[in-house]
């Protein structure tokens, strides 16, 4: 498409042309002739900048609510002579709806009751767009990398793209852009949130507890690994470290304490304003995270589903997936094993199932046995 000084210059050899024709001149010809050989060279210089260009998506999801997190686009120039000038890339996030309606669509001219601007405004609003150009020139096989800072600001789910790659190179008459299909999607999971914790949510040892697989502060020898800086003395074992020719040193196991199951109900009655919901929302991705640290996440459930038990960092971040696109619920249902008004079975009542409340207009309270465990 022309730009504005290519759209005089176009304008501008029209005018000469015609008085070319009408005077002929050999001048007024030969100044037709280079406004026009500058639109063509415009032109191609423009098609041989993009061509073998190609370009390749990157980032690392999860992302998180109020996180900065690097988009990379990898360049790379794979013309054997010719460098590549003048670029810029449009970058897109927009968060996609978690529900989808199934009315029928309608055209602004024969539609009811719609208001253009507000809808155009709430798009606006669900979608981040930045355009970045590339620093400097990329060489003959050379590669290149363009960075955007994208910080989320709604958990759910993210599509990111490339929306266009566009170049004024060579005069700046023409600006070429090529659309792009280049998308990808992500989970936005919650953002991390400041609660109170009390007493009662403290883990209890166990007297002469059991020992659990995993490496602690217990008695029992869990395993031997090397020696790494910062490694008490105390803990090196010579003997095994004489007969390897290396310094070991001794794991001990972790004692069992208890535990904490997270059950999370979605009742549209209990949460009537989203504000506080996604304050509840933020709150349970917050202790399941901080429990998990400290080894006393034992499970989690949400609503009617079965409770899973949380093993491992792939088990917490499936629950944390779930909490980022989780809504309200028309009708929750209590999980197996849990009563409905939070109680708890034999079968788990030693586990401590955490329970949620309002705490007032916005806040949340986290419960444990009817005692007050956190709040935000």
């Amino acid at each position: 498409m022309p730009t504005l000084p290519g759209t005089v210059l176009i304008g501008l050899s029209f005018g000469i042309g015609t008085a070319a024709y009408n005077s002929s001149s050999n001048i007024l010809f030969i100044t037709l002739s280079l406004l026009l050989a500058c639109l063509i060279l415009s032109g191609v210089l423009s098609w041989l900048n993009l061509r073998r260009v190609t370009w390749r998506l990157q980032f690392a999801p999860p992302l998180r609510v109020g996180h900065d997190a690097t988009v990379a686009l990898e360049l790379r120039n794979g013309k054997s002579f010719l460098p590549t000038y003048g670029l810029w890339f449009e970058f897109a996030a927009r968060d996609l709806a978690t529900t989808k309606t199934h009315e029928a669509p309608e055209s602004t001219i024969t539609g009811r009751g719609l208001d253009v601007r507000a809808m155009l405004a709430q798009a606006e609003k669900a979608e981040q767009r930045r355009r970045l150009p590339l620093v400097g020139r990329l060489d003959p096989q050379g590669e290149g990398r363009v960075e955007w800072v994208l910080k989320p600001e709604k958990r759910g789910r993210m599509r990111v793209g490339l929306v266009s790659v566009g170049s004024l190179f060579p005069f700046g008459f023409l600006r070429k852009e090529i659309g792009t299909e280049l998308l990808s999607e992500a989970i936005v999971w919650p953002a991390p949130i400041e609660y109170r914790r009390m007493g009662v949510a403290t883990a209890r040892r166990v007297a002469g507890g059991e020992r659990v697989a995993r490496a602690g502060l217990g008695g029992d020898l869990f395993a031997l690994r090397r020696y790494a800086v910062g490694d008490s003395h105390r803990l090196i074992h010579w003997k095994a470290s004489a007969r390897t020719g290396q310094l070991l040193v001794r794991q001990l196991a972790a004692e069992s304490a208890e535990g904490y199951s997270l059950w999370l109900r979605t009742d549209a009655g209990m949460w009537p304003h989203p504000e506080q919901f996604e304050i509840l929302v933020s709150f349970v991705a917050t202790l399941a995270e901080d429990l998990f640290r400290t080894g006393r996440l034992l499970g989690v459930a949400i609503d009617g589903e079965p409770p899973v038990a949380v093993r491992r960092v792939h088990d917490l971040e499936l629950f944390l997936d779930k909490l980022a696109v989780l809504q309200p619920a028309a009708e929750a249902i209590a999980p197996e094993g849990v009563a409905d008004d939070g109680s708890k079975p034999h079968a788990v009542a030693r586990r401590h199932v955490m329970t949620f409340a309002p705490n007032g207009a916005l806040g949340v309270a986290a419960y444990v046995d009817g005692e007050q465990a956190a709040l935000t």
